[in-house]
């Protein structure tokens, strides 16, 4: 909703102070300009990256509009299924959990927690993690390097939606001045006719050179600012899931590893000690699929 309203801001106070100025707004619809920055811009993407990664590109960008995802009660909900788990593995014994890593996309138990099952990464990560735990042939050290390769991977390919949108809102400048320029060349043909006709088509050529810097830095550099912003949330979520599963590997009870995951919440969305252990012990005695998992 932000973002809208953000560049509801950028082009109202714009077009308002151009009107204002005595400039009219129709002057500066010229089509011809929005085709050839436009066309340029998404060419040079799609010559730049795969298709896939286009689409990830664009649906990234519609999941702006619904905020950061990763809210206090999105993290509550994480550290409930992690001291879940883990009392689980306290009770059954860590092989009960074979069931629920092997195939964690069916599994009953995360199926309970909407949010984190819908989140591959970090349902993959976990899973991925908990089947070495349960193997029990790794190092802590070695596990925890494990998670940080595993980490890296992901926060690269997160953040390519975001090296996508920056590189194109640099490109627009400089298609802005290719629009401007071949606008110049039309009007070199018309010298000779009518005075007024030819203010038409430089001014129709000066806009091309203000829909690229105006889309440059007040549309894509913001929204990939957004974009990063936005990864960075989600390495944080990974790092709590992380954290968790390396004190349970080391033998620390449920809560003290639920806690050292609630530690690494940035403090605006990080509930108290006395929030998270009233949460996950009440909810968590009170889960039918916690016990029957």
């Amino acid at each position: 909703m932000f973002i809208i309203i953000g560049l509801g801001v950028v082009f109202g106070s714009i077009l308002l102070g151009f009107t204002m100025e005595g400039g009219k707004i129709a002057a500066l619809m010229q089509f011809t300009e929005f085709i050839i920055i436009g066309g340029a811009g998404i060419g040079s993407v799609l010559v730049a990256n795969p298709l896939p990664v286009v689409i990830n590109t664009v649906k990234s960008c519609i999941g702006l509009l619904k905020g950061n995802p990763y809210t206090k009660a999105k993290y509550m909900e994480l550290m409930q299924m992690l001291y879940d788990l883990f009392m689980l593995a306290r009770r059954e014994g860590l092989v009960s959990l074979d069931q629920h890593v092997e195939r964690p996309h069916d599994s009953k138990f995360f199926s309970s927690y909407p949010f984190f099952s819908h989140h591959h990464h970090g349902l993959d990560f976990l899973a991925d993690t908990m089947k070495v735990v349960i193997t029990g042939s790794v190092a802590n050290q070695d596990l925890a390097d494990m998670m940080d390769i595993d980490m890296e991977a992901s926060h690269e390919e997160c953040l390519k939606p975001s090296q996508i949108i920056s590189s194109l809102g640099d490109s627009m400048p400089g298609f802005g001045i290719v629009a401007a320029v071949l606008g110049v060349v039309i009007t070199m043909g018309a010298i000779g006719g009518p005075p007024e006709e030819i203010g038409h088509k430089v001014g129709a050529a000066l806009v091309g050179t203000f829909i690229g810097i105006l889309v440059a830095y007040g549309v894509f550099a913001p929204i990939a600012a957004a974009l990063t912003i936005q990864v960075h949330a989600e390495a944080q979520y990974m790092a709590c899931i992380k954290c968790a599963l390396l004190s349970f590997a080391r033998g620390d009870a449920p809560l003290t590893a639920v806690e050292f995951a609630r530690r690494n919440i940035e403090p605006s969305s990080r509930p108290t000690f006395a929030e998270m252990e009233s949460t996950v012990k009440n909810t968590g005695s009170s889960r039918p699929d916690a016990k029957a998992a």
